[in-house]
């Protein structure tokens, strides 16, 4: 049972962002993400694309032709192709853009306004409208024509240098970690934008020029300022920190691993008590933060010394019971029956119509009054497209050129799963 009775992942309203229309027409991740996050929480998200799909489709593990990364990315999305390119297709933008709050986008800098749908065009067209620009590199400066992805910015941002043992290469994320940041400070940006016209009623929107690299650059604590003050320059050091000891990965008696962290005097006590007496303790080697960084090896044969000559679950409970901080490392099977994620919802099932149930991760974080809900999963290309403009007909916001749909064109139907 929830601690605080009032949190419920069941929300009475339709979200938040109800009423917010967001216009979607980025590709792969970053971008993409940040009007998944609005989704999630209420907005009504159009996902525009061109004609032969979001590369994300075709990208990871599918089931029955049905890409399952996409199920994930694209919930909450209503989809439809347009060639932004084609006249056509411009002027149907052009009357979604007349009724948005929020446009994403990452294409290379220059690309919108050589079609004629840059900035100064669109915010004419809708004053009110923020514009998410996000790209490898930024609006600005020498790089900003390059292509980019999530993995130059770990390179480049410094993440993947101090990531990995400290004789082996740097390492890069599995999975995409700048993408994945980038999303979420593009999404907390966004809502700036709307409070500062909404709230503080300027009634005037803006375009946000968000670079992948520099939000991962940004999390990766006061290396700049050591290095400018110190100019100590920070390495690999495996899966220990250069901030805090004990903290490393450690392997049980029944070969699983876990995951320790005491980054306060107090729980450093209660460690080194449990795993080495009294006396590991009281040791003078280990009283600031600074001797025992300087005696780490020392520490870890200690703390991993105990570890491992304990099972996992006997591990866990005898770290709970001193209170000190300990997870055991997961995998993905391991993580759907853990009691805690199952207790939280952590995980969630969605009907979806093209696979029936599926699971997938839940609305984070959680609103105690109008949480976030997942209403459908990721569609069909175009699938949305009459739906969509109908709605533009209703409203008198196409005009008669476009007034007419002939459905999809040819390369988007063959990109339909069977």
């Amino acid at each position: 049972m929830r601690d605080n009775p009032e949190a419920s992942r069941s929300p009475s309203t339709g979200g938040p962002l109800e009423g917010l229309r967001v216009i979607d027409c980025a590709t792969l991740f970053a971008g993409p993400l940040i009007s998944t996050l609005m989704g999630d929480f209420g907005a009504d998200v159009i996902k525009i694309e061109h004609p032969n799909g979001d590369p994300l489709r075709n990208m990871g593990a599918k089931k029955d032709g049905h890409p399952l990364w996409w199920k994930t990315t694209a919930r909450n999305k209503r989809c439809i192709v347009l060639d932004l390119k084609t006249g056509q297709d411009a002027d149907i933008f052009k009357a979604l853009v007349a009724d948005a709050d929020v446009l994403v986008e990452n294409f290379r800098p220059g690309t919108l306004e050589s079609w004629g749908l840059g900035w100064g065009e669109l915010s004419a067209i809708n004053p009110r409208m923020v514009m998410v620009r996000v790209t490898g590199f930024g609006q600005t400066g020498p790089y900003r024509r390059r292509a980019g992805f999530g993995t130059l910015a770990e390179a480049m941002s410094g993440f993947a240098h101090i990531t990995g043992q400290a004789d082996g290469p740097p390492t890069l994320p599995p999975f995409g970690l700048a993408d994945g940041i980038a999303a979420y400070f593009g999404c907390f940006a966004t809502m700036f934008a709307i409070y500062e016209r909404d709230v503080k009623a300027s009634g005037r929107g803006q375009f946000i020029d968000l670079a992948i690299y520099e939000p991962i650059f940004a999390l990766l604590g006061p290396q700049p300022i050591v290095f400018d003050q110190l100019g100590i320059v920070q390495n690999r050091t495996g899966n220990r920190s250069v901030n805090n000891a004990p903290r490393n990965a450690y392997r049980t008696r029944d070969n699983r691993w876990v995951a320790l962290s005491a980054a306060t005097p107090s729980i450093v006590s209660r460690v080194l008590e449990l795993t080495g007496g009294r006396a590991a303790a009281e040791d003078p080697r280990f009283q600031t933060n600074a001797d025992r960084l300087q005696h780490v090896e020392e520490i870890d044969a200690i703390v991993g010394g105990w570890i491992a000559r304990h099972d996992l679950a006997e591990t866990i409970k005898t770290f709970e019971e001193v209170e000190a901080a300990i997870a055991p490392i997961y995998d993905i099977e391991q993580i759907f029956h853990d009691p805690q994620i199952v207790a939280r919802e952590s995980i969630t099932t969605v009907e979806d119509e093209d696979l029936g149930p599926v699971r997938m991760q839940n609305v984070f974080p959680l609103l105690s009054r109008t949480p976030g809900a997942i209403r459908f999963a990721g569609g069909r290309i175009d699938q949305h497209r009459e739906q969509i403009l109908d709605e533009l007909r209703a409203a008198g916001r196409l005009p008669a050129s476009a007034a007419e749909s002939d459905g999809p064109p040819v390369a988007a139907k063959k990109d339909n799963p069977p």
